[in-house]
C-alpha cells in the first residue's frame, strides 16, 4: 500500500524502514550497512559514500512512483531531475541487486520449494524442473546486462563510447522475465497436492515467490524509468547524438485465466510437445502444415497462459492428456 510520502534527505533513515520494510534490500544494494542509529538519510548516505539524490530517487520511485524521469525533456540548458542522478551510484546498485538475486534469492527459493515437495512426487519434480528453467532464464537475462550493458555504461563514463551499441539496443533485449514466475505460482496453487505440513511449507514458499515478483517489478522499473533515461542523457553528453526513441516500459500483466477450452486438435499438439516432438514432426503426425502447428501453439499459450514445454507437461498430466509414467523426468 502506498503511503504517498515523498522522502527527503532530512528524514531519519530508520523512518524509511519503519514505513516500508522493502527498503532494507535496497540498502544492501547501495552498500549501506545497518547500525546507522538516528542519522538522517543524507548523513547515512554520506557515511557510506552513496549519492543521496540517487538513493532517494530509487526509493521514492519504487515505493510511490515519484519521479517521472522517463518523460523528462532533454533540452539544452534546461535543468532536470535526471541531471542529478549519479550513474556510478545507480550502476553499483544494479550490479549489487543482480548479485543478491542470483547468488542468494534464487537458490533460497529453490531450497524452500525442494523442502516442500516429496521426493517421490513426480508432479512436484516437474515443478522443480520448471523452476530451474525460470532461474536459468533470469540468470541469462541478468548476465546479458552484466556482459554487455554495464561495460557499455562504464565506457560512457570513461568518455570512450562504443559506436556499435546504445541504450536502444538494450531495450530490444530487455524482455519480460516475469512470465515463467506467474506460471510457477499457478502450477503450485492449482496442481501441487500436499499434506498439512507440506501445505504450510508451500504457502510460505509462495509468499516468498510473490515477494520476489514484486522485487523484479521494482528492479525493472528502476532500469526502465531511472537508469535508461540517465544513460540516454549520458549518451547525449558523450556522443552528441539526438536519441529520439524512448524505451517502452515492461508491462507486468496480472495473472490471467480466461477459461477457454482447448480444441481436440490443440490437445493433440500439446501431447506432441510433451512427447518432445519438433513442430515438423507434429505436423507430419497430424497431417497439417508447420504454420498450422505454430498457430495452434500460439493459441494454446494464449488460452492457458503457459509458454513452456515444462508447463504444458504439467497441464497435460493434470488434465489426463498423458500418463505421468510415460513422461521422462529430467
Amino acid at each position: 500500500m502506498k503511503n504517498l510520502k515523498m522522502y527527503e534527505p532530512s528524514d531519519k533513515m530508520v523512518t524509511l524502514i519503519k514505513d516500508n520494510y522493502s527498503v532494507l534490500q535496497a540498502l544492501g544494494s547501495f552498500g549501506i550497512n545497518l547500525g546507522f542509529g538516528d542519522k538522517t538519510v543524507s548523513e547515512t548516505c554520506q557515511m557510506n559514500g552513496v549519492d543521496t539524490y540517487t538513493f532517494l530517487a530509487v526509493v521514492n520511485y519504487t515505493i510511490n512512483g515519484y519521479g517521472d524521469f522517463e518523460n523528462e525533456k532533454f533540452e539544452e540548458g534546461a535543468s532536470s531531475g535526471i541531471e542529478q542522478i549519479s550513474v556510478p551510484t545507480l550502476l553499483h546498485y544494479l550490479k549489487a541487486s543482480h548479485t543478491y538475486y542470483l547468488d542468494f534469492q534464487l537458490p533460497f527459493i529453490r531450497r524452500e520449494l525442494q523442502e516442500s515437495i516429496s521426493e517421490d512426487d513426480a508432479l512436484g519434480m516437474l515443478i522443480m524442473k520448471f523452476y530451474d528453467e525460470y532461474a536459468q532464464e533470469i540468470r541469462r537475462h541478468m548476465k546479458y546486462e552484466e556482459k554487455t550493458l554495464f561495460p557499455y555504461v562504464e565506457s560512457l563514463l570513461e568518455g570512450r563510447p562504443k559506436n556499435d551499441y546504445n541504450i536502444e539496443t538494450f531495450s530490444k533485449h530487455h524482455e519480460q522475465t516475469d512470465k515463467k514466475l506467474r506460471e510457477l505460482k499457478l502450477m503450485i496453487i492449482k496442481y501441487l497436492p500436499a499434506d498439512a505440513l507440506r501445505n504450510n511449507q508451500l504457502t510460505a514458499t509462495l509468499y516468498d515467490i510473490y515477494n520476489n515478483e514484486e522485487w523484479l517489478r521494482q528492479h525493472a522499473e528502476v532500469e526502465d524509468h531511472i537508469f535508461t533515461p540517465a544513460i540516454k542523457r549520458l549518451e547525449r553528453m558523450t556522443k552528441k547524438d539526438d536519441v529520439s526513441k524512448t524505451l517502452s516500459s515492461m508491462v507486468l500483466k496480472g495473472d490471467q485465466d480466461n477459461g477457454e477450452m482447448l480444441s481436440d486438435r490443440e490437445k493433440d499438439v500439446v501431447i506432441g510437445v510433451v512427447q518432445g516432438l519438433l513442430n515438423k514432426e507434429i505436423a507430419d503426425r497430424l497431417c497439417i502444415s508447420i504454420n498450422t502447428v505454430i498457430t495452434h501453439r500460439r493459441n494454446i499459450a494464449r488460452k492457458l497462459q503457459i509458454h513452456s514445454p515444462a508447463g504444458l507437461t504439467i497441464y497435460a498430466i493434470v488434465n489426463g492428456l498423458v500418463d505421468i509414467s510415460s513422461v521422462k523426468l529430467l
